[in-house]
């Protein structure tokens, strides 16, 4: 977990794996929409791909997002939740539309938790909370869950000053004249480069 408060940009990568237990047969067709905390009160939606209800519920569909911004934006990060929704879109056009969706159930999984995990990854089935009151599940039913992945990825930063004293220590070893290296100075703007694409 220290290696992102020292260099405050992240990727965040989100994968909808599959469901199980979903007892929707119908016309239509079924997606999970995440909605992730972007500051200042707003919010991403994701929408992932559409699958049939009466598919196998694979979905293996990924996200990725590039964070950056400062140690109290990826504080605020950690505190948010990331909120699942499944949903249904039924596929009828009517008068040559195809209508909005419907909010089948949700759940939510903190931030905190890919933080605090092993590689700050975490995999597992979530139990979607119906939102409906209309529907009334049998008692012995288990309820909808929907596989998910969450991962967080800091961006390696190249150690240049341990790189500058290993070098220095043999400047004479690569062939420079004069004390000056010529090729180090080219690796030193392929470094230079390659730190600013993190960004």
């Amino acid at each position: 977990m220290d290696s992102f408060q020292q260099f405050p940009s992240l990727c965040c990568e989100i994968q909808i794996l599959r469901a199980k237990n979903i007892d929707y047969k119908s016309t239509g067709q079924l997606f999970v929409r995440s909605y992730i905390s972007a500051g200042n009160n707003s919010k991403i939606r994701i929408n992932s791909k559409e699958i049939s209800p009466n598919s196998d519920l694979i979905w293996n569909d990924s996200t990725s997002l590039d964070c950056s911004g400062s140690l109290d934006s990826v504080d605020k990060l950690m505190q948010g939740n990331v909120v699942f929704e499944l949903r249904w879109r039924n596929t009828v056009s009517i008068l040559g539309r195809i209508g909005g969706s419907q909010l089948l159930s949700r759940a939510e999984v903190p931030w905190k938790s890919v933080f605090e995990s092993p590689n700050m990854e975490l995999e597992k089935w979530v139990v979607m909370i119906s939102k409906s009151r209309r529907r009334v599940h049998d008692e012995d039913a288990k309820p909808p869950m929907v596989q998910i992945s969450m991962k967080i990825r800091a961006p390696v930063v190249p150690k240049t000053a341990e790189r500058r004293r290993t070098r220095s220590a043999k400047w004479n070893e690569c062939g420079c004249e004069d004390g000056v290296c010529k090729s180090c100075a080219d690796y030193d703007i392929f470094a230079i480069g390659a730190a600013l694409e993190g960004f």
